[in-house]
């Protein structure tokens, strides 16, 4: 939103923003995919709901437990690129 508004304040805890934690339905971290310059709105994020890892229950996103993101996202360089590969065992949940 920022990108396109750029008037507009980022979000932050002091603005409104969620504070990343137990409570925030992006968990501890959350790593912003983006391509090229563009936000793809998808994230790797963690998840207090643990027990939902592995079940399509996002809008695409790539959800895992708060310690496996807060690594990842200590150990991952701003601008790597990602590649995501489909998990035949789970193709019962594709959709298209």
């Amino acid at each position: 939103m920022v990108a396109r508004q750029p008037e507009l304040e980022p979000v932050s805890i002091a603005n409104g923003g969620m504070a990343p934690g137990l409570n925030n339905p992006l968990g501890a971290r959350a790593l912003y995919i983006h391509e090229g310059n563009r936000d793809t709105i998808y994230r790797i994020h963690g998840n207090p709901e643990f027990w939902t890892i592995g079940r399509a229950v996002s809008s695409g996103c790539i959800r895992m437990i708060n310690q496996d993101v807060i690594h990842l996202a200590e150990n991952v360089r701003e601008g790597s690129g990602i590649v995501v590969i489909a998990d035949p065992s789970m193709s019962h949940l594709m959709v298209g």
